[in-house]
């Protein structure tokens, strides 16, 4: 087979097998799971045979044009070069533990083969978004994505709070589609095409008359869809989903199609100064505002998805240095110990019976009762506080090389300004990601207090994508970032001896002095030695729904108290209840739109109500009473008929004679 064809079966395959999977359901249960699992890993087996032909060399394009669509055609096109064939891997590869995991995970959830099926479509929709060479199938791609993302997110639709943050997650993303479109559609006017090599090839030769206009709205759509503030508060909340959805969204999908998007157009972006400032600032707060809020939450997966939002500002701070090379190798380590991370979250949950932090720390030996995650998510905590040799040192640090190079002016791709936001923000970041992740592995792991429930051994296939996903998060990074440059734009991505200093030293302080806090705070703490109820042994699936809904079922009023070894109090001290939730800024968005919006309906809903229902009303009750007036006054009886008619004619007689006198 050509690569064109290998990489047009790539997104077709889990379509297919979504399509597959919703029809054979209910009829045939028994080819769920395979249907899930195997186009899924074949896709991901093309990719990386497409990747090996590309060979970071020459771009692979291919377009056919299906029907004439006005002065701006739509094609079908293809356009993988280098970092299009490493990140479809990356897809690839996620998307695959996440299904073979959720086999284990969700073995008793009646819903699976709707979930599986979604994921595979959410998977093939990715595979739309990295392969397509024309912005308007991007368009597809990026759409489906929010469709499924707001049925995963609500797969617990039990739980009120499932279907607040599905509902959530979808409309602050469209929020953000709206100027997203209107950006593409101007792009497509100024260029005369939605082929992204066209753009680009207008953007060289300076074509474009309102490049920061356009920039601007698009910044907008992967403000959302990637989320950036002020565009991020969807992605916390999205936890209320299953944990392999999360791992899916946060690690190689939904939130990376942001980062990929400016990737691939960062030379519009550039054209921009003030694109670029607006970008760096953008990044810039979101890396410091999410690492605060991290360490400030007790849902473990909250802290982990506010860790996202963080590490994408990294790659959008490297966006905005200029250096899409360090981007992507960010967004590469970044998908395998952040998936990682949640999948082993998942297995904590499972074998505590709660997302809480507070209750995890008040339970001793949770780390023997899940070995397996206690040395996966060990690694993946150093990878994601880079600390070398794990793989997210390499690539942390190649984004604050970039970032020092455009403060100092070694390249003319950005401006200083943004260089020197990026590299402040980023060396603060990395101080706080190192303090937060110090603190999840304390307070999940080195619990004291009542013995841990024992739920038995996690299902072989959730422990061994563990094992797989491991691998590169220790060593991908040291093996990738002298590789990479020649997949594309050739930039060095060898850390400097400043950067590595300055990062690395930063992010040691950070865990030290969490675990000096955690000390402190556990010497002085007066603990709780009542017994955990343990939870009912039950399916992964099962348990993570009522943590969800509360914490109270496993835990009761326990997992409710405030927990004073925990370190994150002490760090941020007044600062930690603003942190913990999010610096209030959904309070902010609930009063600037949220009830303004509420206040409008129901003034609408009162005019529909007492004004337009009053009229309806009256124009049907007017004709029933002349009717009833009519009706009274058939008598039937002939000389009230004749009387009537001679007093009629008596009135429009007199009328006449009224009237031709007054003329």
């Amino acid at each position: 087979m050509t690569t064109t064809t290998l990489a047009v079966l790539v997104p077709v395959l889990p379509f297919l097998g979504a399509a597959a999977g919703l029809l054979l359901g209910r009829t045939a249960p028994g080819f769920v799971r395979p249907l899930a699992v195997l186009p899924t890993l074949a896709s991901l087996v093309l990719a990386v045979l497409v990747a090996a032909r590309q060979g970071g060399g020459r771009a692979v394009d291919a377009v056919t044009e299906l029907t004439p669509t006005g002065s701006v055609p739509v094609e079908l096109a293809l356009h993988i070069d280098g970092f299009a064939a490493l990140v479809a891997v990356l897809v690839g590869s996620v998307a695959t533990c996440v299904q073979i995991y959720s086999t284990g995970y969700l073995r008793d959830d009646p819903r699976y083969p709707s979930y599986a099926a979604l994921v595979s479509l959410f998977t093939s929709a990715m595979f739309l978004v990295v392969y397509s060479g024309d912005l308007m199938v991007l368009l597809v791609g990026w759409e489906i994505m929010g469709i499924c993302s707001y049925f995963l997110v609500g797969h617990y639709w039990e739980t009120p709070q499932a279907r607040a943050a599905s509902l959530k997650a979808f409309l602050v993303t469209k929020l953000g589609d709206v100027p997203f479109l209107i950006g593409l559609l101007a792009l497509a006017t100024e260029a005369g095409s939605f082929r992204i090599t066209k753009i680009l090839g207008a953007v060289a030769s300076g074509s474009l008359d309102h490049p920061t206009l356009i920039a601007l709205l698009l910044l907008a759509g992967v403000a959302g869809k990637s989320a950036q503030f002020p565009l991020h508060t969807w992605l916390p909340d999205a936890m209320a989903g299953p944990t392999p959805v999360s791992a899916l969204i946060h690690a190689a999908t939904m939130v990376a199609a942001g980062v990929y998007f400016v990737a691939r157009l960062l030379p519009l972006f550039q054209a921009s100064h003030a694109a670029m400032v607006v970008l760096a600032v953008m990044a810039a707060v979101t890396m410091v505002g999410s690492a605060l809020a991290a360490l400030a939450q007790d849902d473990i997966k909250r802290v982990l998805a506010y860790s996202t939002i963080g590490q994408l500002g990294y790659m959008t701070g490297a966006l905005a240095a200029g250096d899409r090379g360090a981007a992507v190798f960010h967004l590469l380590t970044h998908g395998a110990f952040k998936a990682l991370l949640f999948l082993a979250a998942g297995v904590i949950i499972h074998a505590a019976g709660t997302n809480s932090l507070a209750a995890m720390s008040r339970m001793r030996g949770l780390r023997d009762r899940v070995p397996d995650a206690y040395w996966t998510m060990t690694v993946a905590l150093l990878a994601l506080a880079a600390i070398p040799p794990f793989s997210g040192f390499f690539s942390k640090e190649s984004v604050l090389v970039a970032a020092e190079h455009a403060a100092t002016g070694h390249t003319g791709q950005a401006p200083g300004a943004a260089g020197w936001t990026v590299l402040l923000a980023g060396l603060v970041t990395a101080l706080l990601t190192a303090a937060y992740a110090t603190r999840l592995w304390l307070l999940a792991f080195r619990g004291r207090g009542a013995e841990a429930p024992d739920h038995g051994r996690q299902p072989v296939a959730m422990n061994a994508v563990l094992w797989v996903l491991a691998i590169p998060s220790l060593a991908l990074g040291g093996l990738a970032f002298r590789l990479l440059p020649d997949w594309f734009d050739g930039h060095d991505l060898t850390p400097t001896l400043t950067t590595s200093v300055l990062g690395t030293g930063v992010a040691l302080v950070g865990g030290i002095v969490t675990y000096a806090a955690w000390r402190h705070t556990t010497s002085l703490a007066a603990r709780p030695l009542g017994a955990v109820a343990a939870h009912p042994e039950g399916d992964a699936a099962l348990v993570e729904a009522e943590a969800i809904a509360s914490h109270e079922p496993a835990y009761g009023d326990i997992a409710h108290a405030p927990d004073p070894s925990d370190p994150g109090r002490l760090l941020l001290g007044p600062l930690h209840r603003h942190a913990a939730v999010g610096f209030h800024l959904d309070a902010v968005y609930t009063t600037l739109f949220v009830r303004p919006v509420q206040a409008g309906a129901r003034l609408v809903r009162f005019l529909d109500r007492e004004v337009v229902d009053t009229y309806v009303r009256g124009a049907g009750a007017l004709p029933r009473v002349l009717g009833t007036a009519v009706r009274r006054a058939q008598t039937g009886n002939v000389q009230t008929y004749v009387s009537a008619l001679l007093a009629g004619t008596v009135v429009l007689a007199v009328a006449a004679v009224l009237v031709a006198t007054g003329a």
